[in-house]
């Protein structure tokens, strides 16, 4: 029958004392948190990542409805240099990490952090800051897909991908800027390199069409990642590596996660014919950050229809 019939006075001690209990273990966590980055923009607190996190939740909802009788933007200049900053942005980390963790004689299988201010372990953590900021850079590509009416692409895994990458990296970053956390980034800021050097290209135009034929390769580079990392944190595991070892378990979890969401995206996009509106079915589309449709066919934006390729204002 438990609390239902014990004094008052015993269930506020019980409620106090795990109250007590909280306020001890979150004081704990923060004594533990890596000293180097809590200076840095965005570190002091979870509080300006959780609100932006919400802003891009709120955006993800009110955005189609605003958008609902509006002209789609016209965008391409601006996706042509925010893909290609991206590719640059997602470089410089990878050459980050790849040059700090060579000099630094990080190991593969097995990495502690080390917490001290040594400069190779400094730009690591660095870095990995920068991978953080990325992630919540990469909000943009929902912003931009509402903005310009391609509310198909705003999916389940889209929403879920952006935002659990950049809130959960903060954790990452407040307590583990490097030993093991390199890898992982390391990983997917190359994996980026090659996304956002496709972004770019489609960007560019219909013209460039033929030439992007390797777009279902990424999904598989992403399949790839996913089971590439649950590899590597097993061995870790195995390894009984020095590394916190919820966080390990956790991100086994998340990349297996993401296997499900990707492979059904793989499946439906790309072994399932899809069929345009006559009936047909749809070949060599291109929706990623880009334009649709090949050079001959009619571009139909913000209401008026231009030949070969080109909307007004482009």
């Amino acid at each position: 029958m438990g609390l239902l019939y014990s004094e008052p006075g015993s269930v506020l001690n019980v409620m106090s004392t795990a109250l007590n209990d909280t306020v001890e273990f979150y004081r704990w966590t923060w004594s533990i948190a890596d000293k180097r980055v809590e200076d840095w923009p965005l570190m002091q607190s979870p509080l300006p990542t959780l609100s932006i996190s919400t802003l891009y939740l709120l955006f993800v909802w009110l955005g189609p409805k605003w958008m609902k009788n509006r002209e789609p933007f016209q965008m391409r200049l601006v996706l042509i240099l925010y893909n290609f900053g991206m590719v640059l942005l997602n470089f410089y980390i990878f050459r980050e990490l790849f040059m700090g963790s060579y000099n630094a004689g990080y190991s593969y299988v097995c990495q502690s952090v080390d917490y001290s201010n040594n400069v190779h372990e400094v730009r690591i953590a660095a870095a990995l800051w920068w991978y953080f900021v990325s992630k919540g850079v990469e909000y943009l590509d929902t912003v931009f897909f509402i903005l310009r009416k391609k509310n198909n692409q705003v999916s389940f895994l889209h929403v879920y991908h952006h935002c659990t990458m950049f809130t959960l990296w903060w954790i990452g970053i407040k307590w583990v800027a490097g030993g093991q956390a390199f890898f992982g980034a390391q990983l997917n800021s190359f994996i980026h390199v090659i996304m956002y050097s496709y972004y770019a290209l489609s960007a560019l135009g219909p013209w460039i069409q033929k030439y992007l034929w390797w777009k279902r390769y990424l999904t598989m580079l992403q399949l790839i990642q996913f089971h590439v990392t649950i590899g590597h944190t097993a061995l870790s595991l195995w390894n009984d590596c020095p590394f916190p070892k919820w966080m390990h378990w956790a991100l086994i979890v998340y990349a297996i996660s993401f296997i499900f969401l990707f492979l059904n995206f793989y499946v439906r996009t790309y072994n399932v014919p899809r069929k345009s509106k006559t009936g047909k079915t749809a070949v060599n589309g291109i929706s990623a950050n880009g334009v649709n449709k090949s050079e001959k066919q009619l571009v139909i934006e913000n209401g008026k229809k231009q030949k070969n390729g080109k909307a007004k204002g482009e």
